[in-house]
């Protein structure tokens, strides 16, 4: 028997068929009531097909694409819409014609929250990473004519100076930009000429090796068969040959700095369990928070601090150079907003709350400060799926916005200060005047005038704190 269309008319095949097709089918008659709906969309709904028949396409869609189709009975496609909840549809509608006469028009959709989801994380990883990368430029760093002036001569000289590259060392608390200046040093003697351009920078952060026979397999390789399951193996020395091995956190190499010293001082390398000697090209820069000269063997310190970079904390900086960090983690931030979204972004810092991070405590120094930056910026901002199709934003940052971490540090140094505590008494009128539309600073302020020595930072951490209880 052969089948014909006649078949699938008479038989309803074709409901069968587009029962079982992924996506949403809605058709309509020219005022909007259903004339046909596919399984799909009627599980979407949260309903039956034969529910939705006969009814308006608003009691089920009521933002359905259709319904401008069947205004200027022209095609939309591919227009992403949001339902109901979270759930997300790109749709594609078209005019239905018989002959000449415009008699409805269909929608084809499909459920996108999945991959719209998927697409926001990446986003957020794409902006995370984007607002954390080092920088690139030596001549680029804040401070290079102030604070930072001298250790960047210093790092230039590193692998830029007549007699040849050296070894060097960092020192600095964390958070104060090590890795930052070792990638610095990186991209400088590219610049020059020192390695080529695909030369590899390999980093390692030695505290994690807590074993040093596993230390020795990493830093320098192995053979297979060296030990029970061992495979050929390429080691950090290998790795990073004909470029830079940046050391990180190099105080815990006590396992294996014979092992290491030796290497420098040959210039060759032998693998676990192997009998050649490779010979290995590379720089080294060896980085602590720790003063190395206590924690290494005295030959292997003079061998890595031919130069010692010292980085100074936040707090030894100037305000000028925290003012001009400040700024650049903020144009970071629009910038990365611009790239990922294509929205021109502005971000607005009141007064109150740009001289309250500018004067904070950061005991992780710029990379806590720039992470406050940004945590305040993101409880500013609207969410992705707010902005619609906007272009351009503006968002305001307060105090209210700032994590609690900058109050808590400030607070810890005051914690002797009994003059300062917050009884029932000024918690009461704290709170009084804020609902009077007062901010920190001004309660602050009035307290003083009552006779209560209690800082603006203060205020603003007890109202967070308050407003964090009652959710």
């Amino acid at each position: 028997m052969e089948l014909k269309y006649s078949d699938l008319y008479e038989n309803k095949l074709f409901e069968r068929i587009l029962d079982r097709d992924n996506d949403g089918i809605n058709v309509v008659n020219k005022e909007g009531i259903l004339v046909y709906v596919n399984k799909v969309s009627s599980d979407y709904a949260n309903t039956t097909k034969e529910k939705m028949l006969g009814k308006h396409i608003t009691e089920f869609y009521p933002a359905a694409v259709l319904l401008k189709v069947l205004e200027n009975k022209h095609a939309i496609l591919d227009k992403k819409i949001h339902y109901v909840g979270e759930k997300i549809y790109v749709v594609s509608s078209y005019p239905i014609y018989i002959g000449n006469q415009f008699v409805g028009a269909f929608s084809v959709f499909k459920d996108i929250q999945e991959i719209d989801e998927l697409n926001k994380k990446i986003k957020l990883l794409e902006l995370h990473l984007t607002l954390n990368k080092p920088e690139n430029d030596i001549l680029s760093v804040i401070g290079n004519s102030g604070s930072l002036k001298e250790v960047l001569i210093k790092a230039k000289r590193t692998v830029g100076s007549l007699g040849g590259p050296r070894h060097s060392i960092i020192i600095g608390e964390s958070g104060t930009g090590k890795t930052m200046l070792a990638n610095l040093i990186y991209n400088y003697a590219k610049k020059v000429g020192v390695i080529d351009n695909d030369a590899p920078f390999i980093e390692i952060n030695c505290a994690q090796f807590t074993n040093p026979d596993i230390a020795a397999v990493e830093i320098f390789g192995s053979e297979e068969g060296a030990y029970t399951g061992s495979k050929q193996k390429k080691g950090l020395f290998e790795q990073a040959n004909g470029g830079i091995l940046f050391l990180d956190e190099a105080h815990t190499l006590e396992h294996y700095q014979n092992l290491l010293l030796k290497a420098i001082e040959s210039g060759k390398i032998r693998r676990v369990g192997g009998s050649k000697e490779i010979g290995i090209d590379v720089i080294i820069i060896a980085a602590s928070t720790k003063n190395l000269k206590d924690e290494l063997l005295p030959e292997l310190y003079q061998r890595l601090a031919q130069y010692e970079l010292y980085l100074p904390t936040l707090k030894e900086r100037s305000k000028d150079e925290k003012e001009l960090l400040f700024s650049h983690f903020i144009h970071r931030y629009e910038n990365a907003v611009k790239k990922l979204h294509n929205i021109d972004y502005k971000v607005i810092f009141s007064d109150e709350s740009k001289n309250d991070l500018l004067t904070a405590v950061y005991p992780r120094n710029i990379r806590q400060f720039r992470d406050v930056i940004n945590y305040s910026i993101d409880a500013a901002a609207p969410l992705i799926s707010d902005i619609d199709d906007k272009k351009e934003i503006t968002t305001i940052v307060e105090t209210k916005h700032l994590p609690f971490e900058i109050f808590d540090d400030r607070i810890a140094e005051n914690k002797n200060d009994n003059k300062a505590k917050l009884n029932k008494s000024v918690k009461h009128i704290i709170l009084s005047l804020n609902k009077e539309g007062l901010g920190p600073r001004k309660i602050a302020n009035r307290l003083k005038e009552k006779g209560y020595n209690i800082e603006y930072y203060q205020v603003a951490y007890f109202l967070k704190k308050n407003e964090q209880n009652k959710s």
